[in-house]
């Protein structure tokens, strides 16, 4: 890979976001793109989100366990959110501010594609919501990963966790909310097929964070 030909200055206090359905290879690609960067001689910063914080990994726990099924749509929502604040005054903003590139596994375009039209809740409550939430410190670039909802969900070999085990037509409109956003903010938002080597995958990313760098 022609890590050389990068203005890896360019890249220092990036926020990168990788996200997308179930199964489409987030976190593999994640580690993938932080050895790479690491390799230009930069520090990176690995952050999950909900999670990275003991809050917030608390948080996640209470999000993600099958047994709170009656937990409302604008409650997810908002412990989504608050898992979020902490993890930016605790882990992201520091790391920002100290010239590191953060690459984070889902981020607010996660509420936008999983939480997006239920109980009534708009695109434009969760980004004023979220605006709030992550001191208005949006994302330089959001990577989403796409793959078709059937082999995305034959991905998950585990025992899935509670929004996991949602319907398949709700995962198949959280994939076309993923790909609604891109097409809203190309700016900022990039779709690459996950239906693919792990490496042809990791080669597309490359390619879009060298377009940061240039």
């Amino acid at each position: 890979m022609a890590t050389a030909l990068l203005n890896s200055d360019r890249l220092r206090g990036r926020f990168i976001v990788l996200d997308g359905p179930e199964g489409c290879g987030k976190s593999t690609q994640a580690r993938l793109l932080g050895q790479s960067i690491q390799q230009l001689g930069l520090m990176v910063e690995m952050v999950r989100d909900p999670g990275t914080t003991p809050i917030g990994e608390k948080i996640r726990a209470i999000l993600l366990d099958p047994a709170h099924r009656e937990m409302g749509m604008r409650c997810e929502m908002l412990l989504y959110m608050a898992a979020r604040a902490q993890m930016m005054v605790q882990t992201i903003l520091p790391a920002l501010s100290a010239g590191q590139i953060v690459i984070c596994d889902r981020f607010v375009s996660s509420t936008l594609a999983y939480q997006l039209g239920h109980d009534g809740m708009t695109a434009g409550h969760i980004r004023d919501i979220a605006d709030v939430a992550i001191h208005g410190r949006w994302p330089d670039l959001t990577i989403i990963l796409d793959l078709p909802i059937e082999k995305s969900m034959a991905r998950v070999r585990r025992e899935k966790d509670r929004i996991e085990q949602r319907p398949l037509s709700y995962h198949e409109q959280v994939r076309r909310n993923y790909l609604s956003q891109a097409a809203t903010d190309p700016d900022r938002y990039r779709i690459v097929d996950a239906d693919r080597p792990v490496e042809q995958v990791h080669a597309d990313i490359w390619q879009l964070i060298a377009g940061l760098a240039a």
